[in-house]
């Protein structure tokens, strides 16, 4: 028990010297932020995933139009019992079988997108292991090779339709890949500002705090000589007291913001972040032509529209080849030759051939047919008039962003100024507060626009890096490099 109360100390300072040695403290600029945003945050892991998906999907489709070379095989299959047997004469008996059977088959097919049919070519060996039989137990049966085709007529051609389709598909979720990696650099801007707006609101509230701390004291000194009245002496109290909730409230925050940031950058609790104020800008303005021009070339938006037209016409065309006669041919040709010896049963090939027509008319469907592709002409109406309105709202969107863009630079200029001149008046209204020449009222009123300026400054600069990022995500174009916005996606699916 001694040793447990001797070791107990020494366990209680070493804990938590041990959690400090794990602190590791991160300053990073917004630069910073987003590129670790686009690296390890979930948001973009995901986004990550999700292109990969997209690209495996693709390349099943590509897969769908190559060659397929298939073996198969079964061996072997036994079987031990009493089937009924149409015997030579005509008649049926009750035979007990006892054989093994075996096969093996390669076959290479080839769809045909143009026609939606496919040609094919197989070889295969079948063998036959009669174990009652006296006489021959073993058999062959080989078709070294076999060619043919299936064809739909007057049926709806799904592959001509994933011709067009797929790619198009493919090519989205691309540009879904740069505008996902937009919108993480979007969410970095606003948790990078609302923690630097929780960084700098600690700073004024603990620098409001000690000068109010400071102001109440010579307040105080003032109320005692009869300098001042109770009232001025009470407005200074209230004033203090009002900075120290305002100093806890700002702890709170930090750390609110602070825990935001960490987990969406993707850290644990042992990395503690403090952020840079970026004091620049890039000075240039978006030409709305050229934004709306890269914005219908690039955007994902654009290309989902033209998608979701051509799937309504697909299914116009399906609705259209299923209403009426829909019919299908098989036809193949081979050689083939059976014996009771392998050698021989590749020696004197017979000619095999297959030809089938298959036909389906429905006679009575009480208007089913009909009604489906009257249905698939009024979906693709109203996804064309859904299209055209997307258009045209998009280009306003886009045209209205640019608009608000070229304003932000102003806006950020005049935010800065207007943050100088109100730290310069308090700094000048506290002196003259402390020798007696302005009231507590002025000196109240200067704080708080000192304050809101500062305030205001951070939230232009948010605004600005806010529309940036808005602007690169609507056209997947950066205007201050004068280059389309890409990615490396064959470093993506390592």
């Amino acid at each position: 028990m001694k040793k447990i109360n001797f070791l107990l100390p020494i366990i209680l300072i070493a804990v938590p010297q041990f959690i400090l040695s794990q602190q590791s403290n991160l300053t990073l600029s917004l630069e910073e932020v987003i590129s670790l945003a686009k690296d390890q945050s979930p948001m973009a892991i995901m986004a990550r995933h999700r292109f990969r998906g997209s690209y495996w999907e693709y390349r099943t489709h590509v897969a769908k139009f190559r060659p397929g070379l298939t073996f198969s095989s079964v061996i072997p299959e036994l079987t031990r019992s009493i089937d009924k047997i149409t015997l030579p004469n005509g008649s049926d008996d009750f035979v007990e079988r006892s054989l093994m059977n075996s096969s093996v088959e390669v076959s290479l097919m080839q769809n045909i997108s143009p026609t939606g049919g496919s040609i094919f070519m197989t070889s295969s060996l079948q063998r036959i292991d009669n174990f009652k039989a006296e006489e021959n137990p073993v058999s062959y049966l080989s078709a070294p090779v076999s060619i043919g085709f299936r064809q739909p007529i007057k049926a709806h051609n799904s592959f001509r339709w994933e011709k067009k389709i797929e790619p198009l598909k493919y090519e989205e979720a691309q540009k879904t890949y740069i505008d996902a990696m937009e919108s993480v650099s979007q969410q970095a801007v606003r948790n990078f500002f609302n923690l630097i707006l929780a960084q700098v609101n600690l700073q004024i509230a603990l620098t409001n705090y000690a000068n109010n701390d400071t102001l109440y004291r010579i307040a105080q000194g003032r109320y005692n000589i009869g300098t001042i009245a109770e009232n001025e002496l009470l407005q200074m109290e209230l004033a203090f007291l009002n900075a120290g909730t305002a100093l806890n409230e700002a702890r709170i925050q930090i750390e609110i913001n602070r825990f935001r940031l960490r987990s969406f950058l993707g850290f644990n609790e042992t990395v503690d972040i403090e952020l840079i104020i970026p004091m620049s800008i890039p000075e240039f303005e978006v030409d709305v032509v050229k934004a709306l021009e890269e914005a219908k070339q690039n955007s994902p938006d654009i290309i989902a529209l033209q998608r979701q037209l051509l799937e309504a016409d697909k299914s116009v065309a399906q609705a259209r080849a299923e209403k009426g006669l829909t019919a299908d041919m098989f036809a193949s040709y081979g050689l083939t030759q059976k014996d009771y010896t392998f050698p021989d049963a590749y020696q004197n090939f017979q000619d095999q051939e297959r030809i089938r027509i298959g036909l389906e008319i429905p006679i009575m469907d009480w208007g089913l047919g009909k009604g489906r592709y009257r249905m698939a002409q009024s979906n693709q109406e109203v996804v064309r008039t859904t299209v055209q309105q997307s258009e045209i709202d998009f280009e306003q969107q886009v045209m209205l962003q640019v608009m608000q863009f070229n304003l932000q630079d102003d806006q950020v200029r005049i935010a800065a100024k207007a943050d100088t001149i109100a730290q310069s008046r308090y700094e000048v209204t506290k002196q003259r507060f402390l020798i007696g020449n302005v009231d507590v009222t002025d000196l109240n009123i200067a704080l708080t626009e000192k304050d809101a300026a500062k305030r205001s400054y951070l939230s232009a600069l948010n605004n600005y890096w806010s529309y940036y990022f808005n602007i690169r995500q609507l056209t997947l174009y950066d205007f201050e490099k004068q280059t389309p916005l890409t990615e490396d996606f064959e470093s993506l699916l390592q």
